[in-house]
């Protein structure tokens, strides 16, 4: 699988996107012969800006129209963007969740319409229900930032504050995943969410900080979140608080390097969408050798190895 390391330039324009406003990406026809899909988004943060612009640039590559939606971290949104793409017939839908559990019904839908659905992040359950998934195992990044933890504290006993990002989904399984991976001596004194919103986890790592002043680390569930949280800590003198968190995003990157967060756990927005596209397009073409589950690789990323972070969003 392709994952390109450095140099990378400032990436990330905002996304603008109405709830329900569709567009349209067509290369004409070629590689990807009469195969149109539907890209259903489920939010706004850079990590959902950059797998949209994968999408679109391997969509390209390939030959095949894409349409796209964004639900805007709200699964009611969902149910009515993946409705619109059934209603345009695309040949299969590629669906960045909102909410896993309300994603059943959605599945459900598209099956009826006899629309596959292929996966970003997560899986579901029942893999037979879905074309297939390019899944980010979203328990060992979680893991892989305990684990960090677990090194620095060594036998000392530490808290630990965590900041979650919108309940229902990636979320869920990024905390669930770090908190069974700390060790006993590592106690969680606080998990609130951030809502995927830089300034609710501002405030969130306020209040945090202030309810427990000998706070030692914060697990925060995506950088953007994270450098709201550094200025709380810093805005209330607790520098010494080490965050660790998630993506690998260039400003994420720099951030590590610069000691501002102590790890991140790169896992490419880039190469979840090209390997998205690929493999649905392989997939309703019955090519041989495509995997029905791609596992996304994962670096954690600290001061030590800065370099090798993969390449997040593309040019």
């Amino acid at each position: 699988m392709r994952v390109p390391t450095r140099p990378r330039s400032a990436l990330f324009a905002a996304l603008a996107a109405s709830a329900l406003t569709l567009s349209a990406c067509d290369s004409g026809g070629g590689g990807g012969g009469d195969v149109t899909l539907g890209f259903v988004n489920g939010g706004d943060t850079s990590f959902h800006t950059c797998l949209q612009k994968a999408i679109e640039q391997t969509a390209t590559a390939e030959k095949v129209k894409v349409y796209t939606a964004n639900s805007h971290q709200n699964p009611g949104t969902e149910t009515s963007n993946i409705e619109d793409m059934i209603s345009r017939n695309v040949s299969a839908l590629i669906v960045q969740t909102v909410n896993v559990d309300s994603l059943k019904g959605d599945i459900a839908k598209a099956k009826a319409a006899k629309i596959p659905i292929y996966l970003t992040s997560v899986s579901t359950g029942d893999a037979a229900d879905i074309l297939g998934a390019a899944v980010v195992d979203l328990g060992k990044v979680g893991a892989l930032d305990a684990g960090w933890i677990a090194k620095d504290a060594g036998t000392e006993n530490a808290e630990v504050g965590i900041v979650a990002g919108a309940p229902g989904a990636a979320s869920d399984l990024l905390v669930n995943g770090f908190k069974r991976a700390l060790p006993a001596n590592a106690k969680v004194v606080a998990n609130q969410p951030g809502m995927f919103s830089p300034a609710k986890a501002q405030d969130v790592a306020q209040n945090m900080i202030e309810a427990h002043p000998g706070l030692d680390y914060a697990f925060v569930a995506n950088e953007e979140m994270a450098f709201g949280v550094r200025k709380a800590f810093d805005a209330a003198g607790h520098e010494n608080v080490e965050i660790v968190t998630v993506n690998g995003t260039d400003e994420g990157v720099a951030a590590v390097k610069s000691g501002e967060f102590s790890a991140t756990v790169a896992n490419s927005a880039e190469t979840i969408g090209d390997t998205a596209v690929r493999n649905t397009v392989g997939l309703i073409h019955r090519k041989q050798g495509v995997d029905k589950i791609a596992d996304i690789p994962l670096v954690l990323v600290t001061q030590d190895n800065v370099s090798e972070a993969p390449q997040y969003c593309p040019e």
